[in-house]
């Protein structure tokens, strides 16, 4: 059989080739208000929010594409909703990362159980998928699109004493205002 000349995805790469290019646009969509798409994270289709790389990947996405909703879901999700995705929409990458464990008599095990054998191997891995805003996608019931949270109040912040002697120290101005996390 003749091996694929298609090279494998590799999700890593993808990711970070994303970053370089926006970086390298003097783009920093990491500097942002305190909210995005009305809320504070991006969240799964099921109101769960995104941990790790996927909070990050998300909401810099949110920011840049200017989408009001915070949901994310891939396309059999959406399908399930009877929602379709707007034609020539592009997806965005998240990643999963897992274990498993096979034992020495090689049955696979992917529960976090310690009554294992000490013989038994733990394979680590990622997985990619595609998800897309729910601004992308046509259909969707309105608990999709949430009003924005209001900008939470900040009162002014008194200096902390010791903190401000080295300000004073070492000739420094300190600004307590601003309206971005």
């Amino acid at each position: 059989m003749a091996r694929s000349r298609t090279p494998k995805f590799d999700a890593s790469e993808v990711i970070t080739n994303e970053i370089i290019r926006i970086i390298e646009r003097g783009v920093l969509p990491w500097r942002k208000p305190w909210t995005a798409g009305s809320s504070s994270r991006p969240l799964r289709v099921g109101g769960e929010p995104y941990q790790g790389v996927n909070n990050f990947l998300l909401t810099m996405r949110t920011v840049m594409a200017g989408h009001s909703s915070p949901f994310w879901m891939t396309l059999p999700q959406a399908n399930a909703l009877d929602a379709k995705v707007r034609k020539g929409e592009k997806s965005s990458v998240v990643v999963y990362y897992g274990q498993s464990r096979k034992d020495a008599d090689g049955e696979d095990d992917r529960s976090d159980s310690d009554d294992r054998s000490e013989e038994a191997c733990i394979f680590r891995f990622q997985k990619s998928y595609r998800v897309f805003n729910a601004c992308q996608i046509e259909g969707l019931p309105e608990s999709f699109f949430p009003d924005p949270e209001p900008a939470p109040e900040h009162p002014p912040s008194e200096p902390i004493p010791h903190m401000q002697a080295f300000f004073d120290a070492i000739d420094i101005t300190t600004v307590f205002t601003g309206t971005e996390a």
